[in-house]
């Protein structure tokens, strides 16, 4: 007969404290518990009792918190400000309690975690590997089928097992292709894609999160009456709970660890104008004349792909036969009030001098031609080309784009299923990249470009829209987007819940391809455009819509191939499509002031731009299951339009009333109603108690420094707002450079009053009330 082999007893045999620092130890391996910040804990655990530092080195686990540590019977309790822990002595579980003894999140009894050890790979001998070009819509990428491998060390696949409160919500772990909302009961696979992007943190509706320390792919399961979250390749097992008294706690308590996110310059808060592609200098020169024309408000155009010469994909220089003068026409832009973005990527077409100075220095990942970003070497050099050939022409922002940098699911014509998908994610991300960080490689870009840019100085801001991203990537100056997506209704209702999973994994700047990047229908699975007409009624209607749900995001933007996108490709003056959107740019540039401020308190103060309305009103269980309405910011509630019906239910959360943001009218809270609106707008409004600051409409943020700001005031109870203001770009805030004004209404005196802080010579225009 077999033997059995008995597992190791999780009974926990003695308990010691170092540098505030507690150690339980068992058969099975020696627990680690971490009393960070009050409501902060980082939970560890090793078989061998070797805690690599290398692993969440990035977070900030530095600077213990006070607690003391009890016992019984059955447990230990290590007490902080905001949260307990309750280490069971039986099993070692642990389980989190709130200051008033709620419990908060436990960890299975049963069975609370698992490990396995698995042997870690890197490809050698990439002279001799079979690799294969594959063509896809990011261009052609190369692919290793076959090639020697050797053994570089040792990792675990670890389980973390949890048990959740029956009507408890969870969201988070990023945007994903898919409807998800709670992924309560299902299964998510945390990899990389072209329209997915995986952050290892999720928020509970019992206010608290758990961010994952891992770099590796993880998935999170909750079936048959066991939830667990897997990931495939760490030193050890480790994550931080999250506590708070509410959900923007949670929140702070991510940015925390992760880092404070990066502030954006002001004329980011203006609109983006972008398409695939422009061809020229002199094309790109026209549009932003004729913007200019007609007196549309536009602060940024965007080179997407093939700026360099035919066929030198990703080299970093511009084709002089299209572009004969950069630098000029950056200055003619500038002069405009104009930015200019530009798209580069990690991966340079092996003919190219860039490949060439990467190859000579071994600092490409093997068998492809993507650079290494893991490498401090390789970010240095690649930074340094863009230094050499790029920055100095004016560029202002950059597109990152490809950052995942692999998307094996887009050489399908038919979409394979989503374990699929993350399979053969693993399969071919452990090929080329350390598999322990596979997951990871967004970031690291980012951090390519933010710490080179600020290198050169530090009176632009870095901005990076970049596709692919991980908890710290909103350090490094980045907006995350939803990729290339598709033209349809359905869609454009997905697109909410994206931006909204996006904000509760703690990415503050989100944006998305205003219309859809695919418009008509391709043989490919993800090429599912509706519209095979392009530019008719039907695609106008679906245009406008999504560009006055964009007009309240963090970021606005407009992108897309097979049609055009400048707003005049819809109409000209006086049709009702051009008309529309024309407005809605027009009513963006009015709340600059708002978005600036909010934006502000992203980065100063760890807040939210955009969030569900579970986190604004959690008292009214109404909102926990509503995804197609979200706040901008404390004073906006934004109600998108998703079908070609002028009109959609609408619900107001309980214990406010609601002013209409266009008209005025008020409404009771707590009820559903039915809103009819105009082509021209969509459902917005405000809840009672609330200061918005607004001001004149320019054609781009430049023009509107030192214009007079309209406080618009609706009344029904007291109400506070930070107005902020600095130099609009630079870094001079991180050292106190800005201003912020104290506005404050007292409701039962009908009274305005103001005070400011801060460095005063920001303070600029004058402060107007318009009371509704």
């Amino acid at each position: 007969m077999l033997n059995v082999f008995v597992p190791k007893k999780r009974n926990i045999t003695e308990y010691y404290e170092k540098y505030g620092v507690i150690f339980f130890k068992s058969d099975e391996g020696l627990l680690r518990v971490i009393p960070i910040d009050k409501g902060i804990f980082r939970v560890s655990f090793s078989e061998d009792g070797d805690f690599d530092r290398k692993q969440g080195e990035d977070y900030q686990s530095g600077g213990r918190n006070s607690y003391e540590i009890t016992e019984d019977d059955e447990k230990y309790v290590i007490k902080t400000q905001l949260v307990s822990a309750f280490v069971d002595k039986a099993t070692a579980a642990i389980e989190f309690y709130d200051r008033s003894g709620n419990r908060l999140m436990s960890e299975d009894k049963r069975c609370p975690r698992e490990m396995e050890k698995i042997t870690l790979y890197r490809t050698v001998g990439t002279d001799k590997a079979v690799v294969e070009e594959v063509e896809t819509a990011d261009g052609k990428k190369k692919k290793i089928k076959a090639a020697d491998r050797e053994e570089c060390g040792n990792a675990y696949r670890t389980r973390t097992y949890f048990v959740f409160e029956e009507d408890e919500i969870l969201l988070g772990f990023g945007q994903s292709e898919r409807d998800e909302w709670n992924l309560r009961h299902t299964t998510y696979y945390g990899n990389q894609a072209n329209r997915k992007i995986a952050i290892p943190f999720f928020i509970s509706t019992n206010n608290y999160g758990v961010l994952l320390s891992t770099e590796s792919p993880f998935l999170f399961s909750e079936k048959d009456g066991k939830a667990y979250i897997q990931t495939e390749a760490d030193h050890y097992q480790d994550y931080f709970f999250i506590g708070g008294g509410n959900l923007f706690d949670v929140i702070k308590g991510f940015r925390k660890l992760s880092g404070r996110a990066a502030m954006l310059p002001a004329w980011c808060y203006g609109y983006i104008q972008s398409q695939e592609r422009y061809e020229s200098q002199k094309e790109i020169l026209d549009i932003a004349d004729e913007f200019r024309k007609r007196e549309i408000g536009l602060d940024c155009m965007v080179q997407d792909w093939m700026s360099w010469e035919d066929n030198m994909w990703g080299q970093k220089s511009f084709d002089k036969k299209r572009f004969p003068d950069p630098k000029k026409m950056t200055d003619e832009l500038h002069k405009k009030g104009i930015r200019l973005m530009l798209s580069i990527w990690p991966n340079m077409s092996s003919d190219t001098a860039n490949n060439k100075e990467f190859k000579e220095k071994d600092l490409l990942l093997p068998g492809v031609d993507i650079y290494d970003a893991f490498s401090e070497e390789g970010r240095k050099l690649y930074w340094s080309q863009v230094k050499r050939d790029l920055y100095p022409m004016g560029i202002d922002a950059w597109w990152c784009d490809s950052s995942e940098p692999i998307t094996p699911e887009w050489e399908h014509l038919i979409e394979p299923e989503d374990g699929d998908k993350y399979n053969e994610f693993k399969h071919d991300a452990e090929k080329i990249m350390p598999y322990e960080k596979s997951d990871a490689f967004g970031k690291y870009h980012a951090r390519t470009i933010f710490e080179g840019q600020r290198e050169c100085s530090l009176k632009k801001r870095v901005v990076n829209l970049t596709r692919s991203g991980w908890a710290g990537s909103q350090k490094y100056g980045t907006i995350l987007w939803s990729g290339d997506i598709s033209a349809s209704w359905e869609c454009l209702r997905r697109q909410i819940k994206a931006g909204l999973q996006m904000a509760v994994s703690g990415m503050p700047y989100w944006t998305m391809d205003t219309g859809a990047f695919f418009v008509k229908k391709g043989i490919q699975w993800y090429w599912d455009g509706k519209f095979e007409k392009g530019i008719d009624d039907a695609y106008k209607k679906l245009y406008v819509r999504w560009l006055e749900f964009a007009a309240f995001l963090p970021v606005f933007r407009a992108h897309g191939t097979d049609v055009r996108r400048e707003p005049w490709a819809f109409g000209d003056e006086n049709d009702a499509y051009y008309e529309a959107i024309k407005s809605t740019i027009t009513e963006r540039y009015k709340l600059l002031p708002y978005l600036y401020s909010i934006g502000a308190g992203a980065s100063i103060e760890d807040g939210m731009i955009i969030r569900p309305l579970l986190f604004d009103f959690s008292e009214d269980r109404n909102v926990r299951d509503i995804t197609d309405q979200f706040m901008l910011g404390p004073s906006l509630m934004v109600c998108p339009i998703t079908s070609s019906e002028d009109t959609r239910r609408v619900y107001l959360p309980a214990g406010r009333a609601w002013f209409d943001y266009y008209t005025g009218d008020i409404y009771d809270g707590g009820q559903f109603i039915r809103y009819e609106c105009s082509l021209d707008r969509i459902p917005v409004f405000v809840p009672e108690g609330s200061i918005i600051p607004v001001k004149e409409p320019g054609t781009c943020t430049d023009d509107m420094n030192g214009a007079d700001i309209t406080l618009r005031i609706y009344p029904g109870r007291d109400a506070l707002f930070e107005l902020y203001e600095d130099e609009g770009d630079g870094y001079g805030y991180e050292d106190g450079e800005y201003t912020i004004t104290h506005i404050k209404w007292k409701d039962s005196e009908q009274k305005v009053s103001h005070h400011t802080t801060g460095d005063v010579r920001f303070r600029n225009g004058k402060l107007k009330v318009d009371l509704y």
